[in-house]
């Protein structure tokens, strides 16, 4: 995707109306053009809490996974390509009842047909809450 920092993260917090990022009230916060990283918010409220009123391990997922395809999708040319995940992998490290979380995701490999990414999910304090890894085939349009 080509523009600036702020033109991204516009068109990524304004991207799919009815979409399952924007039920759970996620916000592209920072894109990082040079270090190809982007980060997200999301907040820990009842709607992404599972029974035992903690954050759900799927809200993780969630937000892991949007962090991910759209990191490959801002950094490949969309007007041939879309990128789609095809594998996830999510551990869960500590849980959260309250307040806001954020996830950074970064490539691991960024290859013309494959993407690799590392998702971190930390709390306000910077504890580790969920590292995810995924994967996300680039289609030719």
């Amino acid at each position: 995707m080509k523009g600036t920092k702020g033109e991204i993260l516009d068109f990524l917090n304004n991207w799919g109306k009815d979409t399952m990022a924007k039920t759970i009230e996620i916000k592209f916060t920072d894109v990082d053009l040079d270090k190809e990283t982007l980060t997200a918010t999301m907040p820990v409220q009842p709607k992404v809490h599972q029974p035992f009123g903690i954050l759900h391990g799927g809200a993780s997922c969630v937000l892991a996974e949007t962090l991910g395809s759209c990191l490959s999708n801002i950094f490949i040319d969309g007007d041939l390509y879309y990128g789609v995940g095809t594998n996830i992998n999510s551990n869960h490290l500590r849980s959260k009842k309250a307040g806001m979380v954020t996830g950074t995701a970064r490539f691991i490999r960024k290859g013309k047909t494959m993407h690799v990414s590392e998702i971190e999910i930390r709390d306000e304090k910077g504890e580790l809450i969920n590292h995810t890894t995924m994967t996300n085939n680039i289609l030719k349009k």
